[in-house]
């Protein structure tokens, strides 16, 4: 964090190479949209390289900087999306292709949408603990300073997602 702070583009391609991808599957998992996705990924690097000067070790882990800062762009993006929508300034979905494939195929991709359908349907702090969890593959400590949760509320949330998730889809996950 110190080179990228004093300007060095090489730090910020190995932070990017290392938290990228997680944090893109992190922030697919938030949003309805993977390219909202791809663009939240890209305002967070570029508001931690404008930012990197005021990174503190001493408050959190880069990871969990990083993470939170995603985090609350997301939050923002949805808010504004809801707001639209409640003016009704959202448009048409987009059509889905329901040309028959392989059926294990068609099984995979039913399953997979089930479990979206599910994750989007659990209460915000769930599923971002859940995804943090997941995706971003942070600990129970790294989540609750994400979160700006303690460490049991984070063990409650990870309980309850779960259970949440069990039930949506009918079948016992781990």
């Amino acid at each position: 964090m110190a080179a990228l702070a004093s300007g060095d583009r090489h730090a910020m391609a190995r932070l990017i190479q290392r938290h990228g991808p997680g944090l893109r599957r992190f922030l697919a998992g938030m949003l309805p949209a993977a390219h909202e996705a791809e663009d939240i990924a890209q305002e967070t690097f570029l508001r931690v390289w404008a930012a990197a000067s005021r990174y503190d070790p001493q408050k959190a882990s880069p990871a969990t900087w990083l993470y939170r800062i995603a985090l609350r762009l997301a939050i923002d993006r949805m808010r504004r999306a809801r707001f639209r929508q409640f003016l009704g300034l959202e448009s048409a979905p987009e059509p889905v292709d329901d040309q028959p494939g392989a059926e294990a195929e068609l099984d995979a991709h039913q399953r997979l949408a089930l479990a979206q359908k599910g994750l989007a349907a659990l209460p915000d702090r769930q599923r971002q603990a859940l995804l943090l969890r997941a995706v971003a593959e942070m600990t129970t400590a790294e989540i609750a300073a994400t979160l700006n949760i303690s460490p049991g509320a984070v063990e409650q949330l990870l309980v309850r997602a779960r259970a949440g998730l069990r039930t949506m889809m009918g079948e016992d996950l781990a």
